[in-house]
């Protein structure tokens, strides 16, 4: 007789509709693009919109032809914030300026028309993927974590973070599942990617080799990195060699090894030939700021009609009524992704206009201290969806187009009580730096004194911290002796 065992277990999975909404959330306005016109190709039951051609008022206070359902959030949008009220939060001299969101339905003859590649993270997902033993499971974990590198591939959260976002959306994973996958990311072609820091990224390039195939020198360098990474940033070189009992030669030619090694591996494999195109456009006229989602060629798409009634024919075979059907309910839920993705958009940049008032009003110089938390807070989405709302997206303003993702940084107090945002507090070094003697470079107390002149204080160790964030050498580094 069979063993019977009886096992209750509880499971969370994805509904498709759901893995689909997450997808579209972070795909970039034109990788969005590709993947309408695929999902058009492969789904007769979807079609697309036709172009319209009213002005962006017209738009804004239309509400007929049935666009309630996917526009509607934009209404909602213009009736809240054009009511606010908070003047005290703002300290500013027009703080009866109203803020408007719309939708753009003009022409877009003047936007790049750009052919669709692959992202760098896209490409790192693929190349992940045909790893041999990868299991879905590992591919979701993959595909959140390549989500939330920065700009330069560093993986700067927390593992939690990623194990919260995962389980916010369903996916129940550990600590110890997503270091390991995180282990085999670092190791994909580039290696370095998705790492905590540079000395990381550069002990994974020469590991990367593995050990048979090292040369003295490199195993030296490994040394270096994993022991002596702070003197040898700070050209200490006799201690390294009273340290490790090496030659002179021996430790010029582990350097060389190390100079060698691409501290940048995710920015080289961002294909320039991608134009930049905003996901909206703000701007401020008359005391008036206002938000323009960037629909480009109003990429809306609905599930056609003509189809639905052949679906409740029943003269049609069943086998086929059962195949349409299926795509139907594909189409339904795609479109209703779509107005997902532009809802959370427009819900996020309603969130940064509030909070980035002035920056928006006034430039980069009144940035404003801001986490993502924040605007989770506001908008009701939790952080992975923050996250992807703002990864790859941008927003065009009178001051330049800046990825949204700029609009968040910590902070630190000024001698006036307020918070400054570290990416002006980064400015401030990087202008100081740039404008120093360079037969006489300003060191990091220096610095700290300066930046206490413009009444910030803060510790020199933090003012290295940023030094080194923004791959700037010490200042005995930058000296030029001709």
């Amino acid at each position: 007789m069979p063993d019977i065992k009886l096992r209750q277990s509880q499971r969370q999975q994805l509904s498709s509709q759901q893995i689909i909404t997450s997808q579209l959330l972070q795909l970039p306005l034109l990788h969005l693009e590709q993947r309408i016109y695929d999902e058009l190709q492969e789904n007769p039951m979807l079609e697309l919109e036709e172009e319209k051609t009213d002005s962006v008022d017209d738009s804004a206070g239309n509400d007929d032809d049935g666009e309630e359902d996917l526009f509607g959030s934009v209404d909602r949008f213009e009736a809240e914030t054009t009511g606010m009220t908070d003047k005290a939060e703002r300290k500013k001299d027009d703080a009866e300026g109203v803020m408007q969101f719309t939708i753009d339905n003009r022409p877009k003859e003047n936007f790049f028309q750009a052919v669709h590649h692959d992202s760098f993270e896209e490409k790192l997902l693929k190349d992940f993927s045909l790893q041999g033993n990868v299991s879905p499971g590992e591919l979701l974990i993959a595909s959140e974590i390549l989500g939330n590198l920065d700009e330069d591939g560093y993986l700067k959260d927390d593992l939690s973070v990623i194990v919260d976002g995962l389980a916010r959306n369903g996916i129940a994973v550990t600590e110890k599942e997503v270091q390991s996958v995180i282990k085999k990311i670092n190791v994909l072609e580039p290696p370095g990617i998705a790492v905590h820091g540079l000395r990381e990224r550069l002990l994974i390039q020469i590991e990367y080799k593995g050990t048979r195939n090292r040369t003295a020198s490199e195993s030296i360098a490994v040394g270096i990195l994993k022991d002596h990474y702070e003197d040898m940033l700070n050209n200490r070189y006799e201690r390294i060699l009273k340290k490790m009992q090496i030659t002179l030669i021996e430790l010029e030619s582990a350097i060389a090894v190390i100079t060698k090694l691409d501290p940048h591996p995710f920015a080289s494999g961002v294909s320039s030939a991608e134009y930049i195109v905003p996901d909206f456009i703000v701007t401020y006229e008359d005391g008036r700021l206002t938000a323009v989602l960037n629909d480009r060629s109003n990429m809306t798409v609905h599930v056609s009609r003509a189809y639905q009634e052949v679906v409740r024919n029943k003269s049609v075979a069943s086998d086929d009524r059962k195949y349409m059907r299926q795509k139907l309910n594909r189409a339904k839920e795609f479109a209703s992704a779509i107005a997902m993705r532009r809802n959370t958009l427009i819900k996020v940049i309603e969130a940064l206009m509030n909070f980035q008032y002035d920056f928006f009003v006034s430039g980069p110089d009144k940035l404003r201290p801001l986490i993502m938390k924040e605007i989770a807070e506001k908008t009701g989405f939790d952080l992975s969806t923050i996250s992807r709302a703002v990864n790859g997206k941008y927003v065009q303003t009178r001051f330049g187009t800046f990825e949204l993702k700029y609009f968040f940084s910590g902070s630190l107090p000024t001698e006036d009580g307020e918070d400054l945002s570290t990416k002006i507090i980064k400015q401030y070094i990087r202008e100081m730096i740039q404008t120093e003697d360079a037969t006489r470079p300003v060191n990091d107390d220096l610095l700290t004194k300066m930046l206490d002149e413009k009444g910030i204080r803060i510790a020199r160790r933090t003012v290295a911290k940023y030094r080194e964030q923004m791959q700037i050498p010490v200042a005995r580094l930058r000296k030029k002796i001709f």
